[in-house]
């Protein structure tokens, strides 16, 4: 779990902040862990979201019923409620291609958003862009009109979102740049580096602007 603190700080940064951060503190995720292909954001001014993955695997091409069924949507509710909280919902879509049905969208955004989800990452697809509840974030692999037969397939379970691994309760961070999965034991070191980052970049910054740069004053720049 993470301290009030803690969380506060990761809020007041964007995502591609995050990675950056991450990548001091943690060389070895330079690579991974991160989204890496484009997600639409309907609500880009939205503040970044920090959150505990909820997984969850959907098809919508498939007609499924019947008392099992039905059963396994209210333990997937139960499992959704549960700590940790708040919680990002990460849903890998398995239909080919994915997206074929919205498991997002007016309705399934308020009751989630009732249950402590601050939003979702998934390649799959949303609808209801109007009406979403308000404050949800949404970052989707398209936007389409139907839900078809959407239904959960499998939850708390490893999945795998436009190139994020994620496991069920992993720190989420996201915002309109896409998701990262933020190592929980990193997060001290993170702050602790965020102003030498943010010199670092101002002092490069400054040199490509001021009147007069050259190649060799921004270079003296990259170098400290």
């Amino acid at each position: 779990m993470l301290s009030e603190s803690q969380f506060t700080f990761l809020r007041s940064i964007d995502t591609p902040t995050v990675c950056n951060l991450i990548e001091i503190v943690a060389p070895e995720r330079r690579g991974a862990g991160y989204t890496v292909t484009h997600l639409h954001c309907p609500f880009p001014d939205l503040p970044p979201m920090v959150g505990f993955a909820k997984t969850v695997t959907i098809r919508a091409k498939d007609a499924v019923s019947g008392p099992s069924y039905m059963a396994k949507r209210m333990e997937y509710l139960d499992y959704v409620a549960a700590a940790p909280r708040p919680s990002v919902v990460v849903i890998e879509d398995k239909d080919e291609p994915a997206g074929y049905g919205a498991f997002w969208g007016e309705v399934q955004t308020n009751v989630h958003k009732a249950l402590g989800c601050l939003g979702t990452v998934t390649n799959g697809s949303i609808r209801d862009i109007a009406q979403v509840a308000e404050g949800f974030q949404m970052l989707a692999g398209s936007i389409g009109p139907s839900h078809a037969f959407v239904h959960v397939v499998e939850f708390g379970i490893p999945v795998r979102v436009h190139g994020m691994d994620v496991k069920s309760g992993d720190l989420i961070h996201a915002d309109r740049h896409g998701a990262v999965v933020v190592p929980v034991e990193t997060v001290d070191a993170m702050a602790a580096a965020l102003d030498t980052l943010i010199k670092q970049e101002a002092r490069i910054i400054a040199a490509a602007r001021a009147p007069g740069a050259t190649v060799e004053s921004i270079k003296a720049a990259f170098r400290g």
